[in-house]
């Protein structure tokens, strides 16, 4: 049931691609599942005994119900300790892990030191989960508004490779832009030079054309025609 009410939370807020279901470490363990942010990974481990829970609820005998509280909180400890064994910063995980409870009267209870009606002190094992053993424990609820803060980091990461790529490409244009200027440069000099053979042979042949006229006479018919230079400014 927790597995699957896991899956369903990080289903309905993550992208497909950011979270992974039954991760498998290189020890061979398995951790029910973890989220991606950039090159880290965030182990969640959803186990939780609902068994001593249920016995505590519907037990009436005080001193049996005692020894199901520190049962409870046996049990409790565990599975924290379980969690923490999932914390691989030489796998890449973050340096903490994720217990969800998937029960929202449980996380309350744990939270006002309760176990339904009965004083249990587990105060002291959440603060033991996140100072010792670096797991925070969440219920689906405050699990939710976790998940919302790591989505708001992977649109931030997503904007920030955007921001990269747009830069690297504004930067490549610039360079094309550059080499293009030089070529464009230096066909306005090619051109240049190619009217000025062009005026300068115009200008032979018409000398041609006044030594012709000397020798057989006649009018003139040759109009020469100048071109201008292109401009590359």
């Amino acid at each position: 049931m927790g597995e699957y009410y896991l899956e369903e939370t990080l289903k309905n807020v993550l992208p497909p691609n950011s979270y992974e279901m039954q991760y498998s470490f290189k020890d061979g363990s398995i951790v029910d599942a973890i989220v991606k942010v950039k090159d880290k990974i965030i182990p969640i481990d959803s186990k939780f005994s609902l068994e001593n829970y249920e016995r505590i609820l519907n037990c009436n005998n005080k001193e049996e119900r005692e020894k199901l509280e520190r049962a409870f909180k046996q049990d409790l400890k565990i599975r924290i300790d379980e969690t923490s064994k999932y914390v691989k910063p030489n796998e890449g995980t973050m340096d903490f892990a994720f217990m969800f409870i998937p029960s929202e009267s449980i996380y309350y209870d744990l939270l006002i030191n309760k176990v339904g009606a009965v004083q249990v002190n587990t105060r002291d094992l959440i603060e033991y989960a996140f100072k010792d053993r670096r797991v925070i424990i969440v219920s689906p609820t405050s699990f939710l508004a976790y998940l919302q803060t790591v989505l708001q980091g992977l649109r931030a990461l997503q904007i920030e490779e955007s921001a990269k790529e747009i830069k690297s490409n504004v930067e490549k244009l610039g360079r094309h832009i550059l080499s293009y200027e030089s070529f464009i440069k230096k066909l306005g000099t090619s051109m240049s030079t190619t009217v000025n053979h062009y005026n300068n042979a115009y200008k032979e042949f018409n000398k041609i054309n006044k030594d012709v006229l000397r020798i057989a006479g006649g009018e003139n018919e040759v109009d020469p025609m100048v071109i201008d230079r292109p401009k590359t400014e």
